[in-house]
């Protein structure tokens, strides 16, 4: 006879959480979060209103509150998270102003957990001010969804780091998107056949630019590279995209007309890879403090040159690993896989504190957060 199915005892939980984004991220996390019978939700916003927390994020959500300005939204979660306690704030937005304001409730003690790449990968200010504000006040910056949706990577670099290891480079494949387009691309068929294709399934942003600029990709690699202990600014990283300047210039609903453009350039491109015996990839490298985004002709047998569909692939070349580097490699991209990323920090956080009862189903070690990011 089987063994009973064992269920993992109620999240003991006292903290105040406050959500802020209810797109397809931000729902994803608010299922799991329900699904774990999560208690503590006092706050689920958007930049237009407060939703009630009982079914944000559900075909019956009920706006309860509506903004007059970001600083109303903000003020709104500052008043719902109170003055002291365990209290937590999970960006699932892709917003600069939100973003901007994570050192200040970091300042505050309030735990920051973030998708969102404009914190830690935007300007070097910003990155120092929440590594101070997290110093001066012990809250901690969960920040695995912002490289490779969760996947190990800011996590094994502090972790190698704090064991005396150097990084000596880094080099990664970061864009979901950009792997599915350049696994799929085989020279034959438009490139721009594929943008749509992938814009349809949902791999790219909505004006396909902001994935083929390479900007996401400039602020993985910068937060990859503050991880590892290279200070670089933004101007620092060479991004070289795929966007002309023509196409850059277009309003967003002349896109998809101009996308052509992109076809001779790249079947030509793909042509002498295939020459070489080489594989077109779009990746991110760190050596010796230079920073470069871009496309690549990578030989076979090269780290970077497999996997398949949206996944990520990362290899790190560091004291331990020398001759052949430490390779990560997952699904890079997804609603699912981010939201989990999310939780897994907001757990981790919870456990430090004692709040989270962990059971064998539900281990606090997946998504360590460090209270001092770097």
């Amino acid at each position: 006879m089987n063994a009973p199915a064992r269920i993992a005892p109620r999240a003991q939980v006292q903290a105040r959480i406050a959500v802020l984004g209810v797109g397809t991220v931000g729902r994803a996390f608010l299922q799991r979060w329900r699904t774990l019978h999560g208690e503590g939700l006092v706050h689920v916003a958007n930049s237009r209103g407060a939703f009630a927390p009982e079914d944000a994020g559900t075909a019956e959500a009920r706006c309860r509150e509506r903004f007059g300005s970001l600083e109303d939204g903000f003020a709104a979660a500052e008043h719902a998270l109170g003055e002291a306690g365990m209290r937590i704030v999970v960006d699932a937005t892709a917003s600069e102003a939100v973003a901007a304001r994570h050192a200040h409730w970091l300042a505050r003690g309030i735990h920051v957990v973030t998708a969102c790449k404009l914190g830690q990968g935007a300007e070097l200010a910003r990155w120092r001010a929440i590594r101070a504000a997290c110093a001066a006040s012990g809250a901690c910056y969960g920040d695995a969804a912002t490289v490779g949706a969760g996947l190990p990577l800011l996590r094994t670099l502090r972790a190698l780091r704090a064991g005396g290891d150097r990084i000596h480079a880094i080099a990664g494949v970061l864009s979901g998107s950009l792997a599915w387009l350049f696994d799929r691309f085989d020279g034959l068929r438009p490139f721009s056949r594929f943008v749509r294709e992938a814009r349809a399934a949902g791999y790219t942003e909505p004006d396909p630019r902001d994935d083929l600029s390479g900007e996401d990709v400039r602020r993985k690699l910068l937060i990859l590279a503050r991880t590892a202990g290279v200070e670089l600014e933004s101007a620092d990283v060479d991004v070289e995209s795929l966007v002309s300047p023509a196409l850059a210039a277009l309003p967003a609903a002349a896109v998809d007309g101009a996308l052509d453009a992109l076809d001779a350039p790249l079947r030509a491109r793909f042509a002498e890879a295939y020459r070489n015996g080489e594989r077109l990839r779009f990746v991110a490298r760190l050596e010796q403090g230079r920073a470069r985004v871009g496309l690549a002709s990578l030989p076979a047998d090269d780290p970077l040159a497999g996997g398949a569909g949206t996944d990520n692939r990362v290899a790190i070349w560091c004291d331990r690993y020398r001759e052949r580097p430490l390779v990560i490699q997952g699904p890079g991209a997804g609603a699912e896989v981010t939201a989990a990323a999310l939780l897994d920090d907001v757990r981790a956080i919870l456990c430090e504190a004692g709040q989270w009862k962990a059971s064998s189903s539900s281990s606090s070690s997946a998504g360590r957060t460090r209270c001092s990011p770097g």
